[in-house]
């Protein structure tokens, strides 16, 4: 048992990290787009014209997922996991590869929550506003702003590991 987790260990620990980036901010993202969705499919009976600028809504809060995937991927390609080097990573660089996914996976998955609860908000002001897309955008945008600081946090981190585990 000792020598499996001295040679897959690492490994193992930073593509636990990184999964759950991709996997908690698409649930985030899944849960926003969703409620985004069916608060636009209550205006499209009455309203069908509103269509594209609800579509437009329902999306913003997908973002947080793409962000997720990016940082996985970053993640396992710098640790070899594609390549297979990454068999006998010490645990501490392991580690230090999960811990730089925490950022976006915590920050993406609460943040595409409220940005669809913001786009749900969105969608009942477009209902009986049509022209204030512009401003609904905006409100969701500054929810995004937060999901964007988390990607940069995680991809910072994430070179500072690839740098420290060379």
């Amino acid at each position: 048992m000792e020598e499996f987790i001295t040679k897959f260990g690492g490994m193992l620990i930073g593509i636990l990290g990184s999964g759950l980036a991709a996997v908690l901010c698409c649930v985030g993202s899944a849960k926003g787009t969703g409620m985004a969705g069916e608060a636009g499919a209550g205006i499209l009976r009455e309203k069908p014209d509103l269509f594209s600028k609800a579509l437009i809504l329902q999306v913003i809060p997908g973002t947080q997922g793409l962000y997720g995937f990016v940082i996985w991927f970053i993640c396992i390609i710098q640790m070899g996991v594609m390549a297979g080097t990454a068999v006998g990573m010490p645990i501490s660089v392991g580690l230090l590869y999960a811990a730089a996914c925490l950022p976006i996976a915590i920050g993406g998955t609460i943040s595409a929550i409220y940005q669809g609860r913001v786009a749900v908000s969105s969608v009942h002001l477009l209902a009986k506003q049509p022209d204030s897309m512009g401003k609904g955008v905006m409100l969701c945008v500054i929810v995004e702003f937060y999901a964007i600081l988390s990607f940069l946090a995680s991809f910072i981190m994430l070179i500072g590991v690839s740098s420290a585990a060379k």
